[in-house]
């Protein structure tokens, strides 16, 4: 079995199993369910802000109230940090001097 046959098999495990939740898979937490129940509170939050600020101008209006947290979402610093990691990019310079390598080779006839 290679790890991406591996890494395939654990993701189609039932969300709650535990080596899923072991292997640190925070999305596979949240079902359909929490994540209607997010929408509802966004926008129970939405509403009550609205009636809040009813007749105040725009100066005097309290800050839109922000989205209820959900997993995976507004990691994104998180992932550019991971995609500029030290070891990426030592892999990323490995991998562009096997390819030189490998088409020197090709143009000296080493391998065709």
């Amino acid at each position: 079995m290679t790890w991406r046959e591996l890494r395939c098999y654990i993701r189609q495990l039932p969300s709650d199993a535990r080596t899923r939740v072991a292997t640190g898979d925070e999305d596979s937490i949240w079902g359909l369910q929490e994540h209607l129940t997010a929408v509802v509170i966004d926008e129970l939050r939405s509403a009550n802000w609205q009636r809040a600020n009813e007749g105040a101008r725009k100066s005097e209006q309290t800050p839109h109230p922000k989205p209820f947290p959900r997993p995976g979402v507004g990691s994104s610093k998180k992932t550019a940090r991971d995609r500029n990691s030290p070891q990426r990019q030592e892999a990323r310079q490995r991998a562009l001097r096997r390819a030189a390598e490998r088409k020197q080779a090709l143009a000296s006839g080493e391998i065709t």
